[in-house]
């Protein structure tokens, strides 16, 4: 029927749209909510529709019927009073309607069938709602762990990266200890071997310089009578 087949497309070009948009869940599980809830408002209209036309079929196959037994009743008067022209005339007439009456079976069935389908389907988009509206709660809490799990993510990679810098900087430090230990040494081995001669010369010529200070030391104590 093209009308249930209408209303199935629009249900799922709404899902499709918004499984293309999908940001954030959260915020798009209230917009499903309301774009089911507004072809809802569609589906009870076409499905008063439907349903008002079931009543009409039905209402033309009964008013056919009791045309039927009219003129059936008809043509047993028109017999019992001799008349079978007339009878004949109201046979056929009830011919007539009970061919019509065939057709106007047919659409009631068919109407009945769509009139069902409908209500079926409003049954459950009904339902549907109800069940997404009991688990929008759990898919937004779902949202919200998995943001606070990207923030703590994102702390642990700040903490990752200090680890790093760290580790880039006792890198640094020995190199730079290598580096001073190396010029340490260049030093060491450019410096100037010491004379063993100059070193003694100093050695007695502080020896002679010690021995004068002594001296004049005790001739300072005897002048004061110390």
């Amino acid at each position: 029927m093209g009308v249930l087949d209408r209303f199935a497309d629009i249900i799922k070009a709404n899902v499709n749209d918004l499984l293309d948009r999908a940001e954030d869940p959260a915020k798009m599980v209230d917009q499903y909510l309301r774009d089911l809830t507004e072809s809802l408002a569609e589906v009870k209209h076409e499905t008063a529709g439907v349903m008002a036309e079931e009543a009409r079929t039905a209402r033309a196959v009964a008013e056919n019927n009791k045309e039927i037994e009219k003129y059936a009743g008809l043509a047993r008067r028109a017999l019992q009073a001799g008349n079978e022209d007339d009878a004949r005339t109201f046979l056929a007439k009830k011919q007539q309607l009970e061919a019509k009456g065939e057709s106007l079976g047919t659409a009631a069935e068919a109407a009945s069938t769509n009139a069902q389908r409908m209500r079926d389907l409003h049954d459950k988009l009904v339902s549907d709602i109800e069940t997404l509206r009991g688990r929008r709660e759990a898919i937004k809490a779902k949202v919200a762990v998995a943001k606070t799990q990207d923030k703590v993510n994102k702390v642990s990679s700040a903490g990752d990266g200090a680890a790093a810098a760290m580790s880039a900087f006792d890198r640094m430090e020995a190199r730079a200890d290598e580096m001073l230990d190396r010029s340490n040494a260049m030093s060491e081995l450019n410096a100037t071997p010491e004379d063993a001669a100059a070193a003694l010369e100093r050695k007695y010529a502080e020896a002679g310089s010690t021995a004068a200070v002594d001296e004049e030391l005790e001739a300072m104590k005897r002048e004061m009578g110390l």
